[in-house]
């Protein structure tokens, strides 16, 4: 058999990219049994600031923000000639929200399918359950490692019980003398007790620390070792902070000469000498929601006596006497355990000799067998594989997404207007569209992809539309390069474009500072609400408020202000619809998608069938019009498209585009109607050719959108609006692909 593994894999620092390299060994390599015919090959997720030398055997690395290399992925495992894929899931490893990346290759794979979970949540978000749901739904048969993961998937996700396989976490197959361990660490005189993996706040070290002073007191030769580098996730929000709070604790309680932090990636053969030269091995993690432990397997396997606090996997594996719990936090019980383990050897040793005797079992070979046999299984009952019935939206035609011509136009005021060609144009200064657009776009990024460039970019944008928020809560709009106000109030619609991104930013803020600031800021515009005239200040208003209720449910009168513009929207349309006009003005103007897009998100708020039908008449009406040819073409804002009268094709200008596509996100996430992402993805191949003058808007050599379509051909200038539409287009695009497979 050829297997396929998708998961993370040395040299990367991770416990699932060890798990996968001992899988994969034990389950091709020649150990005097029929493993020598399998052969395997691994897909490695790659951490998204680091790349690695991987092994011969890591024939293809998918980088995790980077949605098109799944795409890669799926297609090369297809053509692999692996007969089953085996992917070893865990939250955090995989791109987009919640790993939801992973979707779009499972959906694409053309062999049966075999998945590990790492962790199994008790409490889930509704998009984690759903992603869940969908990988048990493609999986042939899922592996768990306890049985809690067994009763959570079927009573919490609803999964057969049939398709899921208890087997247990493996560990290597290593022994070394406790004597010779010792002697090579210069332990001999020492009693070490010993914790190791990655480190976070979770793993409740400080509760050891407060349990030795008891202990060290009778014991002084104790000594508490804790091995492992600090978390990268951790490590990227909070530095070493939890680890300098350690090191100010033990200093406190006199315990320097205790105390060994070794701040390492221990290799797996050098970890299992610790813990072999270890007297007692900890894990006081502080709640019960750990399914898996592979830290606690390996002790186990090695035969330590292990002390731990009764989180779900140590429930489990200790049990039958072959560790000692005790309670979360509690320092004063682990004291009194150290205690009675140290002053009783003959207690100590019994623990070892059950852990050792139980962990025999569950050696990487025999394991490896096991998932061997489970995979004979699988092929033997020749498994229907599932296979997704394609949409029009493919994201490996989308060139890489890259903040460079943001960043080029962004200064620490905000981002400039206008550009010439590829560099900005100083002479037009700012304006508080578009710094609007660029704070949505940023929020957007980091949601989608935690790109550290767009979270240094937006406290520029935001601070940009609190400085031009005037006493009464109006916007000014433009700001001259020398940061000279040029207007006193703004357009209507500059007004509700920066409340839809403030909007957005209450329902999507990165931490509570932003949150706060967005929120004074918007309740400090709402009440100009009411006054609004224009109806794409009142739109881009709308979509503010349709956000920002999303977290607000209760307020009421937010609500009811919401449902008085939408009605705005919807009496301008009953004064000028007719059979064959079935729009707001008798006109077709500038950002026209904008209008049915309103409705749209107030239809998901109202509940008013009123709203959606009105919205979806409009939508529909636009549609007709702009996508009758096979591809999108704009109503040109030379002199429009008035009633009765011809459409003007050119300029055309990418905000429009930018406007369409996200009608047509939104028609979908109302309806489900796969439609409407057809729709969406026709309307964003504008920017790639697909259009009137079949040419390109996108700049590949600056990374930046041409500022619309002439009559002449393209205009080169790529200032901030029309590299902002793309952008925000380009973000909607894969974040639909995403929803798409949530709902497959």
């Amino acid at each position: 058999m050829k297997f396929a593994y998708i998961g993370t894999y040395p040299p990367r620092e991770c416990g699932i990219g060890t798990f996968t390299n001992n899988l994969l060994s034990s389950m091709t390599c020649d150990n005097g049994t029929e493993r020598k015919s399998n052969e395997g090959f691994v897909v490695a997720m790659d951490d998204p600031e680091e790349t690695y030398d991987y092994p011969r055997e890591v024939k293809l690395t998918v980088r995790q923000e980077h949605q098109r290399d799944y795409i890669r992925a799926a297609k090369f495992i297809n053509i692999s000639g692996a007969d089953l894929c085996i992917l070893e899931h865990e939250f955090g490893i995989f791109g987009g929200e919640h790993g939801v990346y992973i979707l779009p290759l499972l959906h694409r794979l053309k062999i049966p399918l075999l998945v590990t979970f790492h962790t199994v949540l008790k409490s889930p978000s509704y998009t984690q359950k759903i992603i869940i749901q969908e990988i048990c739904k493609m999986a042939n048969k899922l592996v768990v490692m306890s049985n809690k993961a067994i009763e959570f998937l079927t009573g919490i996700y609803n999964i057969p019980e049939e398709k899921i396989v208890l087997i247990e976490h493996g560990v290597p197959d290593l022994q070394f003398s406790q004597e010779l361990s010792k002697k090579e660490f210069n332990l001999e005189d020492k009693k070490v007790l010993l914790t190791f993996g990655l480190i976070s706040r979770n793993k409740g070290i400080e509760t050891v620390i407060k349990a030795l002073p008891k202990v060290v007191k009778k014991y002084p030769e104790v000594l508490y070792m804790v091995l492992g580098k600090t978390h990268p996730n951790v490590i990227r929000y909070s530095g070493e902070e939890y680890r300098n709070y350690l090191r100010r604790l033990f200093i406190n309680l006199n315990l320097e000469k205790n105390v060994f932090f070794l701040n390492e990636f221990i290799i797996q053969k050098d970890l299992f000498k610790y813990l072999s030269a270890a007297d007692i091995y900890i894990t006081p993690y502080l709640n019960e929601a750990q399914i898996t432990s592979g830290t606690l397997s390996y002790a186990i396997g090695v035969g330590s006596a292990v002390v731990s606090t009764p989180y779900w996997h140590a429930q489990e594996l200790l049990a039958e006497g072959r560790g000692r719990l005790f309670d979360f936090n509690d320092s004063e019980e682990l004291s009194n355990i150290f205690l009675e383990l140290l002053d009783k050897p003959d207690v100590l040793k019994n623990l070892r000799k059950k852990a050792y005797d139980y962990g025999r079992k569950i050696i990487w070979p025999k394991i490896g067998d096991q998932y061997i046999t489970l995979s004979e299984r699988i092929l033997k009952d020749k498994p229907q594989v599932f296979v997704e019935k394609e949409t029009i939206i493919d994201p490996l035609v989308l060139p890489p997404f890259s903040l460079v011509h943001i960043k080029r136009l962004t200064d620490d005021t905000g981002i400039i207007q206008h550009a010439k060609f590829g560099v900005p144009n100083l002479k037009d200064g700012y304006c508080l569209d578009d710094n609007a657009r660029a704070l949505l776009m940023v929020l957007m990024t980091y949601r989608q992809k935690k790109d550290p460039l767009a979270l240094e970019l937006l406290p520029i944008y935001l601070s940009y539309i609190h400085y031009m928020q005037n006493k009464n809560g109006t916007f000014r709009n433009y700001l001259s390069f020398n940061r000279n106000f040029l207007d006193k109030v703004g357009s209507e619609d500059s007004f509700g474009r920066a409340v839809w991104a403030l909007g957005y930013l209450l329902d999507n803020a990165p931490n509570d500072a932003y949150y706060q600031s967005g929120k004074l800021i918007f309740l400090n515009a709402s009440p100009n609400f009411e006054n609004l005239q224009s109806i794409r200040g009142i739109a881009n208003t709308m979509i503010g408020i349709s956000y920002y209720l999303k977290n607000n449910l209760s307020d009421e009168s937010m609500t009811e202000r919401l449902r008085n513009l939408a009605y705005k929207l919807i009496n301008q349309y009953k004064n000028e619809c007719s059979a064959s006009w079935k729009w707001f003005e008798p006109l077709l103007a500038y950002d026209n998608a904008i209008l049915p897009l309103a409705l749209l998100h107030s239809a998901k708020i109202l509940n008013d069938d009123k709203v959606t039908e009105t919205a979806l008449e409009t939508m529909n009406f636009l549609t007709q019009i702009t996508l009758g040819r096979g591809y999108l073409s704009l109503i040109g804002n030379k002199n429009w498209y008035k009633k009765g009268g011809e459409r003007s094709v050119f300029a055309q200008q990418p905000v429009d585009t930018h406007a369409m596509v996200l009608m047509f996100h939104q028609a979908f996430l109302l309806t489900k109607e796969k439609e409407h992402l057809n729709n969406l993805f026709t309307s964003f191949m504008w920017f790639l050719g697909e259009n009137d003058l079949r040419m390109n808007l996108y700049d590949f050599e600056t990374e930046g959108c041409c500022d619309g379509i002439e009559k002449y051909g393209v205009n080169r200038n790529q200032g901030a609006e029309s590299t902002l539409a793309y952008l925000i287009s380009h973000l909607t695009v894969l974040q639909a692909f995403e929803e798409l497979h949530k709902t497959v």
